[in-house]
């Protein structure tokens, strides 16, 4: 596996495009990920579901939605506590009718799937395992530890996440999106992502990253320049910078997530190929 050019010239080249925005192609649709399967966590709000992937879970449902579906929870196993919603109808003093209010939350238990033993549950959907596995470079990502899934992207308010160290996950179907997120796991194992949340700084190189990391394999129209510009320059706003100014005070980073994702595919496909010719056999 060979990429041509570098990073250091694609992101210039890009940088010089988001100098007039007006040129720039369209953003991509949106098209969200249907995971077909009926995972009760998927439909949480997004709040919920990042605490459960904080814990390291896939699946999470309370006691008796495990014992729905044939399985328990296994004795001495700590439950994590979700947020539900309290809503109360009261009639409003304007038009005297009835409407829910929000009044707070209450804390509801639940558990992980690798704290529960019993049946199997049906398989996930197979559509989805295989867009997963059609992702270009998600070997990188799982060598470095990461786990790769999806989730119900619309409604949650999220296109995709990246939990440090743990998992990547997906809601949209665009490699922008999925390059995106590989780029911030490069910037945390190269040791350059030091910001808590959504940073301008760390946002700026995860999207400038995925275009240059698109644009080096060749995936021009995926690159999306015309949505890389318009999320940068929603953050850039916040610290009254410019899309070009903003990109130009994180290139050096940029380029060295996308070098080590680049690097660590080499690494792969050098070790394949070395493993491919100790299997040749050899003719007596």
């Amino acid at each position: 596996m060979k990429y041509f050019g570098s990073a250091e010239e694609a992101a210039a080249g890009i940088v010089k495009a988001f100098e007039n925005p007006t040129a720039l192609p369209a953003p991509l649709a949106t098209l969200f990920v249907r995971t077909g399967d009926d995972i009760p966590c998927r439909k949480w709000s997004w709040r919920n579901q990042l605490l459960v992937a904080l814990a390291g879970h896939t699946d999470a449902r309370g006691f008796r939605q495990w014992q729905g579906v044939g399985r328990f929870v296994k004795k001495g196993e700590k439950s994590l506590t979700i947020l539900a919603p309290i809503i109360k109808n009261v009639k409003d003093e304007e038009t005297g009718q009835d409407k829910e209010i929000l009044i707070g939350f209450r804390g509801i238990p639940v558990f992980g799937i690798g704290q529960t033993d019993g049946a199997p549950l049906p398989p996930a959907d197979p559509e989805a395992e295989r867009w997963v596995e059609s992702l270009p470079l998600v070997e990188v990502a799982r060598k470095w530890g990461l786990r790769v899934e999806v989730f119900e992207g619309e409604g949650s308010g999220r296109h995709g996440f990246y939990r440090r160290k743990q998992l990547i996950g997906l809601g949209v179907k665009n490699l922008s999106t999925w390059a995106h997120e590989l780029v911030h796991a490069a910037d945390d194992r190269a040791g350059n992502l030091k910001e808590k949340g959504q940073h301008w700084r760390s946002e700026t190189v995860a999207q400038l990253g995925a275009a240059v990391l698109l644009r080096l394999l060749g995936s021009e129209e995926d690159a999306d320049l015309g949505g890389s510009w318009r999320y940068i320059a929603g953050y850039a706003l916040s610290e009254r910078l410019d899309v070009v100014s903003a990109c130009c005070a994180v290139l050096e980073r940029v380029c060295e997530a996308v070098r080590l994702i680049l690097d660590t595919a080499e690494e792969i496909a050098a070790a394949g190929a070395a493993k491919d010719e100790t299997q040749v056999p050899v003719n007596s």
